[in-house]
């Protein structure tokens, strides 16, 4: 029995659970983003929004919402936000007044020239290669799509 017992033991260990090594290696990295994203005006969850528009601009919420993993409750007062900023607008689609296009402004535009230095600050506080990083990166993903299906 004492191997069961210590199988068991070590199963419940904090430092040997997935979880926690996500958890808490997000919180370490959403620290390492503050005082970058401070500069920018931007919290954590409105740098992510803007990411997405500066790769595809003029994206409905709701596609904003899927790419982020976000739902419509969390998404709007992070927009409500961002418009307020001046950094985005939203715009009612004529076709289906539900539908909610989201278009950057010139100062959104703008912004992104800014955070264009924020991903190499966050390479070397990593201390990873960039091959590192997109390793990582895709495990991640592919983990986040298994736990998801």
């Amino acid at each position: 029995m004492p191997n069961k017992t210590a199988h068991t033991d070590a199963l419940l260990q904090l430092d040997n659970q997935l979880c926690f090594a996500l958890y808490s290696t997000s919180l370490a990295m959403t620290r390492v983003y503050k005082p970058l994203l401070d500069e920018l005006g931007l919290t954590y969850p409105q740098y992510l929004a803007m990411l997405v528009l500066w790769e595809k601009d003029g994206l409905m919420v709701s596609e904003l919402g899927e790419r982020l993993y976000l739902d419509s409750g969390t998404l709007t007062p992070l927009l409500k936000r961002l418009e307020s900023s001046g950094l985005i607008s939203r715009i009612r689609a004529v076709e289906d007044e539900r539908r909610v296009h989201i278009t950057l402004t010139a100062a959104g535009r703008k912004l992104k020239a800014k955070a264009a230095r924020v991903p190499g600050c966050i390479r070397e506080a990593s201390q990873c290669s960039i091959p590192e990083l997109m390793s990582l990166t895709q495990q991640m993903r592919a983990l986040r799509q298994r736990l998801v299906a």
